[in-house]
């Protein structure tokens, strides 16, 4: 038997900001990825792993033009570049279209975050990566029971 928790969270101001930027992060990896896939194809070369974009990526953090990336979960952008290659995979199995970049208007601002890494209590959930404060990095949330009785 699954069982499933339905939360709604209400974040703070702070915690809204630290969510635009994990979502504009995502954006920003996606579309990296894209870009590279597309010039490298465009070049006549073979279709670049998401392992190997990743390492590319990983460097491109640690650049000073890049330093905002380094506030970001490493999580969040990785599965971003998965996504891409995938999309990318897929158009030329015939699948799907080819990939779109996203953008800020259009795109719904989304982001992952590995599910073992979130913590969970009755009234609180926590985030990785949201504060260094044990404290402040709670959440409140209301848990609907409707369908499952804990």
């Amino acid at each position: 038997m699954v069982k499933a928790i339905k939360v709604m969270l209400i974040p703070n101001n702070v915690q809204k900001t630290k969510m635009f930027q994990y979502a504009g992060a995502s954006r920003f990896a996606y579309n990296w990825a894209l870009a590279r896939e597309k010039e490298n194809y465009e070049k006549g070369g073979k279709f670049i792993s998401d392992s190997e974009l990743r390492k590319e990526f990983t460097k491109l953090r640690h650049s000073e033009e890049y330093a905002w990336l380094l506030n970001i979960s490493n999580n969040v952008t990785k599965q971003a570049i998965k996504d891409a290659c995938t999309a990318y995979k897929n158009f030329f199995k015939g699948l799907q279209k080819f990939p779109r970049f996203k953008s800020q208007k259009r795109s719904m601002p989304k982001f992952y975050q590995d599910n073992v890494k979130i913590q969970f209590s009755n009234t609180h959930v926590k985030f990785e990566g949201f504060s260094s404060s044990r404290k402040a990095n709670k959440q409140n949330m209301d848990v609907f029971q409707q369908m499952l009785n804990i």
